[in-house]
């Protein structure tokens, strides 16, 4: 049997109002799909939460849940990931897009062939994302996944291709 691939599109933040609203900080770029009425998401320990309603708030995602009947209830949300299974996410029709669960672990190394750490994580911030590389002896690099830094991302051979700018993967 097959082990489920989970990842998180969300992850809910304070309570909103008095009906059960929670903002979500969201790790999708179709947040209008992602959290359709019905979609069902995931918690910790086998729990399930089912969309019932979705709003844009200044700039916030608010959702409403099934489950979730009053501000008490949601205030106990807080922090917890929105889950869905690998196989739930939609197929990307462009080759040179990718889902973060496919990038993290990947191996990252320069055009010369030198490691230089693993993908570790993907953040997703307002100038657009950032690998993050986790380095032996080093501090954790961050590396905006843009093509001029990242021009090779090869999932086959487990591979990212940097092309840094002087300073980028400094220690500093």
């Amino acid at each position: 049997m097959s082990e489920r691939v989970t990842v998180g599109v969300g992850r809910i933040g304070r309570a909103h109002g008095l009906t059960g609203e929670v903002s979500v900080l969201v790790r999708t770029d179709a947040p209008e799909q992602r959290f359709a009425q019905g979609t069902v998401f995931e918690l910790g320990a086998g729990r399930r939460m089912t969309v019932a309603g979705t709003r844009w708030h200044r700039g916030a995602l608010l959702v409403r849940f099934e489950e979730v009947a009053d501000r008490t209830a949601a205030e106990t949300l807080r922090g917890e990931v929105l889950t869905v299974t690998v196989d739930d996410l939609p197929l990307l029709d462009d080759p040179d897009e990718f889902h973060d669960h496919q990038l993290i672990g990947l191996r990252a190394e320069l055009a010369d062939g030198v490691s230089v750490g693993t993908v570790r994580d993907v953040v997703h911030g307002p100038a657009g994302e950032l690998l993050v590389l986790a380095r032996d002896g080093a501090p954790d690099a961050l590396v905006p996944f843009v093509q001029a830094i990242v021009p090779t991302v090869d999932l086959a051979a487990g591979r990212v291709v940097l092309t840094p700018p002087d300073g980028l993967l400094d220690d500093e």
